[in-house]
């Protein structure tokens, strides 16, 4: 069973900046990888996905603002999360995604435990 274990969160004023990773406990480097959140009361949406390639992919909400990459030798994904609004508050995953365009859904069934981001005054 794959293992998924996010870091990076914490609680940082709107316009702030976090670095989230995301390392796996398999070779990453064939699979398409993506970021999802989960907010309070809200279900888990998708967020960025990067391609085996590089091609990549944000959801409209974040566009200009999150840079999504990966290194396959560390088998680990990041999340560069620029000019942070309140509304970016959620618990952050990773997963393997099913591809890079239209809205990319999660393939492996289970989630690390997420990484917590809140954005606050």
């Amino acid at each position: 069973q794959v293992q998924l274990v996010e870091s990076g969160g914490g609680l940082v004023q709107p316009g702030g900046s976090l670095r989230l990773s995301c390392a796996a406990s398999t070779f990453i480097r064939f699979f398409s990888m993506g970021w999802f959140r989960q907010a309070p009361g809200k279900q888990r949406e998708w967020v960025a996905a990067i391609g085996m390639g590089g091609s990549i992919k944000y959801a409209d909400s974040v566009k200009g603002r999150f840079t999504i990459s990966r290194d396959n030798a560390k088998n680990t994904v990041y999340l560069q999360m620029d000019s942070l609004k309140p509304e970016d508050t959620a618990v952050y995953y990773c997963n393997r995604v099913d591809q890079i365009t239209g809205t990319p859904g999660p393939l492996f069934r289970s989630w690390g435990l997420g990484t917590q981001v809140t954005i606050s005054s």
